[in-house]
C-alpha cells in the first residue's frame, strides 16, 4: 500500500528537506495570496466601470459569467496537466499570465473586450490550486491533511482581503478603474520571481529517492488507492475515470458545485450590494474584507478541528453543522435588507457569512481532495471539483445580477438560502459515505 523508504536520509538531508518543506509552503501561501491580487481587483472596479461606461449589473454580470466558465474550464484541463507536467511549473505559468491580462485589462473600452480578457486571464488563474495542491501533497504526508490544508488555504481567504484592502486603498487615493489592474499585477511580479526561487516541486528534488512526506502510518492511504485497489502509474485520464468510480467522490462534486454557487456571488457582487445598500464606494469595498477575513479563521478551526476529532476521517459533519450557521446569516441578511437595517451591520452579517461557508468550502478541493486522491491524482481530482463548482459559480453570478436588478437584494439572498440548504444535505450524505467507509476499513481488517 506504501512505498518502503528507499534510503535513510543523513541528518544534514533531513534538515535541507525541512528547511525546502517549509520555504515552499510559504510560497504556496503567499503566492496564491499574489493570485488574488489579479483576480479579486475585478469586483472592485464594477462600481467604477458602471459609473464610467454606464453598465448594468446584469451588463457586468456577463463579464463574471464568461469568465467564470473559461475558470472551470481551465481547471478540468490544467488540474490533470499538474499531475503530469509538475505542480509548481503550473503554479508559475498562472501567475505570468495573470499579470499579463491585467495590463491588457486596463488598456480596454468596451464590454466585448473585457469579457475576452477576463475569459483568459482567468483561464491562467485556474492554474493555480491544482498546482499548489500538487505541490502541498508532495511535501506533507496525508494524517495533517486537515491542518496543512486548513492553514494554505487561508490564502485564497485572506488573498481576498489582501486583494480588497489593497483595491479599496487604490480607490480611496483616487485611483481610477484602470489602476486597480495596473498596480496589483506590478504586485505580483515581485511574488513570482521570489516563488521561483524559493519552492521546489517535490522533495525527490532535494534528495533524490527519499520518501520524506509519505505517510508511515496504517489506514492512511488515500480513499482511492484503497477502493480502486490501485497502486501503479496512470495515464492522465485513467485517473479521472478511477475518481469518477467513488461514490464519495460524486457526492463531493455535487458539494462543490453548490458551495462555489454561493462563494461566487459573494466574490463578484459584495462591493456592489453594499454601496447599493447606501455605502460609500471605498468603504463598501473596505468592509467587504470581513467576508473573507473572518472566512479565513473558520478555515482554519475547521482544518484543525477535523484532524483532532473527525472519527473515521468523517471531516464532512463539520462541514453541514457550519452551513447550518450559514443558513442563518443568509435568511437574517435578507430579512435587514427588507427592514433596511445600518449597511454596517449587514457588513458583520456578511462577515458571520464568510466563517461559515468558506470553511466547507475550501474543504472540498482542499484535504479532502487529498484524502482522495493522494498527490499522486490530487491534480486531476481538484480539476474536476473546482471544475465543476465554477460552473456553478458561472451561473450564480450572472443571476444573482439579474436577479438584483429585478426583485431585488433581498430575494437573491433568499434564493441563496435555498442553495446553502441543498449544500447542507450533500454534506451530510457525504458524512453517511464516510461512515460506510470506515465499515468497510474495520471489516478488511478483521478479515
Amino acid at each position: 500500500m506504501f512505498k518502503p523508504m528507499m534510503a535513510q536520509e543523513t541528518s544534514q538531508q533531513l534538515l535541507s528537506l525541512k528547511r525546502w518543506r517549509k520555504s515552499t509552503f510559504w510560497v504556496m501561501l503567499i503566492g496564491y495570496i499574489g493570485y488574488y491580487l489579479c483576480r479579486k481587483n475585478i469586483s472592485a472596479a464594477f462600481p467604477l466601470m458602471m459609473d464610467v461606461f454606464g453598465y448594468s449589473k446584469s451588463e457586468l454580470g456577463l463579464i463574471a459569467l464568461y469568465s467564470e466558465i473559461a475558470y472551470a474550464a481551465g481547471k478540468f484541463i490544467n488540474g490533470p496537466l499538474a499531475d503530469r507536467f509538475g505542480g509548481k511549473r503550473f503554479f508559475l505559468l498562472g501567475m505570468v499570465g495573470a499579470v499579463l491580462c491585467n495590463f491588457a485589462f486596463s488598456f480596454g473600452g468596451s464590454l466585448p473586450y473585457f469579457i475576452i480578457v477576463w475569459c483568459v486571464c482567468r483561464y491562467f488563474l485556474s492554474m493555480g490550486w491544482g498546482g499548489l495542491s500538487k505541490v502541498i501533497g508532495n511535501w506533507y504526508e496525508p494524517e495533517n491533511n486537515g491542518t496543512v490544508m486548513g492553514l494554505i488555504s487561508i490564502n485564497f481567504q485572506f488573498g481576498g482581503v489582501c486583494a480588497t484592502l489593497l483595491a479599496g486603498l487604490i480607490v480611496a487615493q483616487g485611483g481610477t478603474w484602470q489602476d486597480l489592474f495596473i498596480y496589483p499585477p506590478l504586485a505580483l511580479i515581485v511574488i513570482l520571481i521570489w516563488s521561483a526561487l524559493a519552492s521546489k516541486d517535490n522533495p525527490q528534488e532535494v534528495v533524490p529517492g527519499t520518501d520524506f512526506g509519505r505517510s508511515k502510518v496504517k489506514g492512511k492511504a488515500p480513499i482511492l488507492s484503497r477502493e480502486t485497489k490501485d497502486e501503479g502509474e496512470n495515464s492522465l485520464w485513467q485517473n479521472v475515470l478511477l475518481l469518477l468510480k467513488l461514490p464519495i467522490f460524486l457526492k463531493l462534486l455535487v458539494f462543490s458545485f453548490l458551495t462555489t454557487f454561493l462563494r461566487s456571488v459573494f466574490f463578484f457582487w459584495t462591493p456592489t450590494f453594499l454601496i447599493d445598500l447606501g455605502m460609500g464606494t471605498s468603504n463598501a469595498i473596505f468592509k467587504s474584507a470581513l467576508f473573507p477575513f473572518l472566512g479565513a479563521l473558520g478555515t482554519i478551526l475547521l482544518g484543525w478541528y477535523s484532524d483532532r476529532y473527525a472519527k473515521n476521517g468523517d471531516r464532512a459533519k463539520m462541514m453541514w453543522v457550519m452551513l447550518c450557521g450559514l443558513l442563518l446569516s443568509l435568511l437574517t441578511i435578507s430579512w435587514g435588507v427588507k427592514e433596511t437595517w445600518n449597511p454596517s451591520t449587514i457588513a458583520i452579517l456578511l462577515g458571520f457569512s464568510g466563517f461559515f461557508l468558506l470553511g466547507p468550502y475550501s474543504m472540498s478541493s482542499g484535504c479532502l481532495a487529498l484524502d482522495i486522491a493522494g498527490e499522486k491524482a490530487v491534480g486531476s481530482c481538484t480539476g474536476l471539483i473546482d471544475g465543476l463548482g465554477y460552473m456553478g459559480g458561472a451561473l450564480a453570478v450572472w443571476c444573482a445580477g439579474k436577479l438584483a436588478d429585478m426583485l431585488g437584494w433581498s430575494e437573491v439572498f433568499l434564493f441563496l438560502s435555498l442553495f446553502t440548504l441543498f449544500s447542507i444535505i450533500a454534506a451530510f450524505l457525504m458524512s453517511l459515505e464516510f461512515q460506510t467507509l470506515a465499515k468497510k476499513m474495520k471489516l478488511s481488517d478483521t478479515t
